[in-house]
């Protein structure tokens, strides 16, 4: 048996934490199965606020969704979150690196994704989680990875609690993609 890919743990971590009614963020929507998964976490009563700065990725999301999904697409870079969404959130997802089955040209960035980061904290709730998937082996991947650990490393342990999940000392072509996961304490 094989273990779980960094996606499928971060879908456990935010299953545990999330009930219905709940509001919850998914940064970085691309084909859309995050969103999918946490607006079924949220239920009817809750919502889901998705961020994408490609519209293939809004269609994609918006046709894998039902139509009574509380689910809130917007066509705008993860970093304008705060700009809309209002704190208290239960969740926000993160999966950096670039939208399959669009332009792999287009990628997230360090500068943009820190600035998200940052406002993610701010909006969760006191034991609300942050899931961040990172993808290092694109071109730009590795210079994000860095960048995202450099800030990781400088967080209070008094006010979140982080955990990293992936392969050690795999070899192959490229880094395989881990997870970051952040609690936030109070």
């Amino acid at each position: 048996m094989a273990f779980p890919r960094a996606t499928e743990i971060a879908q456990l971590l935010v299953k545990a934490r999330v009930q219905p009614g709940d509001r919850v963020v998914d940064a970085t929507i691309g084909n859309g199965y995050d969103t999918l998964f946490l607006a079924n976490c949220v239920g009817t009563t809750g919502r889901v606020d998705g961020f994408d700065i490609q519209e293939s990725a809004i269609a994609s999301t918006r046709s894998r969704l039902g139509n009574d999904a509380p689910v809130f697409l917007h066509l705008r870079g993860h970093e304008e979150m705060a700009a809309i969404v209002a704190p208290g959130i239960s969740a926000v997802m993160f999966n950096l690196g670039y939208y399959p089955s669009g332009d792999k040209t287009i990628i997230t960035r360090p500068d943009t994704t820190l600035t998200a980061l940052d406002a993610a904290l701010n909006l969760l709730s006191t034991s609300g989680l942050l899931t961040i998937v990172i993808y290092p082996g694109h071109a730009g991947g590795a210079e994000e990875a860095d960048r995202v650990e450099a800030w990781l490393t400088d967080l209070p342990p008094d006010r979140y609690r982080t955990v990293r999940y992936g392969p050690q000392g795999e070899t192959g072509n490229s880094p395989p993609p881990y997870l970051l996961a952040i609690e936030r304490r109070g």
